[in-house]
């Protein structure tokens, strides 16, 4: 089967909103006092960001370079993330409602930048109408098939328990699932999230409108989330078969956090979040910095471990060859996200760390992806401390990070940087990395050092058909200096914990 993936996507830079954080716009009012913007972030808590609030950064997201936006979810919900979704054909109110939905996309299509919204299929809520009904009814209710029910509660033996008293509670701490101890499978038995049953042809047939809908409204696409735990490979195609009937360049991207070539074969999703990249970014350019007590605190990322240059080429190869070039070309490729620890409190807070791996994110087929707020320097450790609201002082901004992923994104946007192959490994050694990269009308060389010591690096050009006579240097996070260079050997003088990219020359001898 030919694989099909958007063009749009191979090009785009993408930005994550977490929409109670982002912005207020003062266009939305709640009945109570909100959360304070600049406190820290609890579980609960409302900061009150809103869809008209983004609208209001539309020309600073431009200005970064950004092309997309990839919202976590906007549906009604009681939940500050949104996760918890009752009502999925309308937008929370205290976002603005659907009103505020089509506002944003008109206004981000007449900047050029997508949309993506998060689609939360797999579980709904406690007060989704369904689950409600089923609630009050039990076995008379017409939604009983659409979750699943243990037929003891359904038929009244026992009481559902949708909000735990404190010994089911502590049954459900030790380890008793959901189904017999609330009376319902919940994902990850938490009784605030209902998993819905996709093999019932009325939830089948709802999800599936839910989808249409709102591409046949305007979105770009949707990212999935956990959707491998909708084991079932038909729904996934008949998902991208009505979508992709309505937008043919609807981007599908699921939340996997390993391999997922089950899912990548052309006839479901387009890519996924590569998370895989991300925990060998946190290993390498992490380096001695890394937080690994932290960073190991998403259950996926256990495996996290301080990564030499060999090992991370190694592994990025493997990541890699893992998918068709076109799915690579696909991947949404980012350094953290809502659902981890920020990538720079992952390292100890050392923000050379984050500048050398968003960089080399910027090389990569697959579009990288800005978790807000990482390029103004906002930190944070796991939920809820990573879902800070995004400073409103420039005074509290990191201006030279923001120099930073700007200056990395236009040179990607300029030179097509990941839509001519992979980066090509020079020299992988120890504390030391040098790529070829090839651009549209350049070839560079990117190199880091990520010891905490300064470090002359040679790189010889044997077999790579590369010139380093007059190399340019066209972007450092540090104060680097060529040493020496001909047309076959470069020596570098690489700063502790610094990046750099030159442009050499392509050897055509």
């Amino acid at each position: 089967m030919a694989i099909q993936t958007p063009a749009w996507v191979h090009k785009a830079v993408f930005y994550q909103i977490f929409p109670d954080r982002f912005r207020r716009s003062g266009r939305v009012s709640a009945d109570a006092e909100l959360e304070a913007w600049d406190a820290a972030p609890t579980p609960y808590g409302f900061k009150g960001g809103d869809l008209y609030g983004v609208i209001e950064r539309l020309v600073y997201l431009r200005d970064l370079g950004i092309t997309a936006i990839y919202f976590c979810p906007v549906f009604s919900s009681a939940a500050n993330h949104r996760y918890h979704t009752y009502d999925y054909f309308n937008v929370d109110p205290l976002l603005g409602g659907n009103e505020a939905l089509r506002a944003l996309l008109d206004a981000a299509h007449a900047a050029d930048i997508r949309i993506v919204l998060d689609g939360v299929f797999n579980h709904a809520s406690r007060g989704f109408w369904p689950f409600h009904h089923v609630m009050e009814n039990g076995a008379a209710s017409p939604y009983r098939d659409w979750f699943y029910f243990n037929p003891r509660y359904l038929s009244g033996q026992r009481r559902f328990e949708p909000y735990p008293g404190p010994q089911t509670a502590a049954a459900l701490q030790g380890g008793q699932g959901s189904y017999d101890a609330i009376g319902y499978g919940a994902w990850w038995n938490l009784p605030a999230l209902p998993k819905l049953n996709v093999s019932c042809p009325a939830v089948r047939e709802y999800l599936l409108n839910v989808a249409t809908h709102w591409v046949e409204f305007g979105i770009d696409g949707w990212r999935l989330d956990v959707p491998n735990e909708i084991d079932d490979d038909g729904f996934w195609r008949e998902f991208r078969s009505r979508v992709r009937a309505i937008n043919p360049d609807a981007y599908i991207v699921g939340e996997i956090w390993g391999e997922a070539s089950r899912w990548l074969q052309g006839d479901m999703w387009d890519a996924v979040m590569n998370y895989q990249i991300t925990a060998a970014c946190l290993g390498f350019f992490g380096g001695p910095r890394l937080d690994l007590s932290e960073t190991r605190r998403p259950s996926s990322f256990g495996h996290v471990r301080q990564m030499r240059a060999g090992e991370f080429a190694a592994e990025t190869a493997r990541v890699n060859s893992m998918y068709p070039p076109e799915v690579v070309a696909s991947q949404l490729n980012l350094l953290d996200s809502h659902d981890m620890p920020r990538f720079v409190t992952c390292c100890g807070g050392d923000r050379r760390a984050q500048k050398m791996a968003w960089l080399y994110l910027c090389l990569l087929p697959g579009p990288p992806c800005v978790y807000y707020g990482d390029e103004v320097g906002v930190d944070g450790r796991h939920d809820p401390d990573c879902r800070k609201g995004f400073p409103e002082n420039k005074s509290n901004w990191d201006t030279a990070m923001l120099d930073w992923y700007r200056s990395s994104i236009r040179l990607r946007q300029t030179e097509e940087l990941g839509q001519h192959g992979l980066p090509e490994t020079l020299k992988a050694d120890g504390d030391v990395l040098a790529l070829k990269v090839q651009g549209h009308s350049h070839t560079f060389l990117a190199a880091w050092n990520v010891a905490c010591q300064e470090t002359v690096m040679d790189i010889s050009s044997e077999g790579h058909h590369l010139s380093f006579a007059d190399p340019d240097i066209v972007l450092q996070s540090e104060t680097c200096r060529v040493v020496e260079s001909n047309r076959g050997d470069l020596r570098l003088n690489l700063p502790a914990r610094s990046a750099v990219v030159l442009r050499v020359k392509q050897d055509r001898a």
